[in-house]
């Protein structure tokens, strides 16, 4: 895959999702497109904050394990991973563990604060 085809190939994802939700296509001064309101008769309890906290360190576990995955496959000589996506999964991987690191260093900070407060 070169990079002008897999440009192309995002650009594409991105149109189709933004017609599966509704979204309008047109710039500024289109006519937005409202959205459907949410079914609020079902019995689907709000995620919490821990829920939330577990499913975002579970994403980054699965993107860091998809990396170690596609490094060991390239470094196997597989002829379906190129070098290229290698890098990008590392990076993807790399950010989204900085990331999580840095949420992880602001609800250390916030917690402190919290507990220098007076009563």
């Amino acid at each position: 895959m070169n990079g002008i085809s897999g440009v192309d190939n995002i650009l594409s994802q991105i149109r189709s999702m933004r017609q599966q939700t509704s979204l309008p296509v047109g710039g500024a001064g289109s006519t937005p497109v409202p959205l459907r309101p949410l079914d609020t008769a079902s019995d689907v309890k709000p995620a919490g904050f821990s829920d939330l906290l577990k499913n975002s360190v579970q994403a980054v576990n699965q993107t860091q394990s998809k990396a170690t995955e596609m490094t060991t496959a390239w470094e196997r000589g597989d002829s379906e991973v190129s070098l290229t996506q290698v890098m990008v999964q590392l990076q993807k991987a790399d950010v989204s563990f900085k990331a999580m690191m840095e949420v992880r260093n602001k609800m250390v900070d916030a917690y402190q604060e919290v507990m220098r407060m007076s009563i």
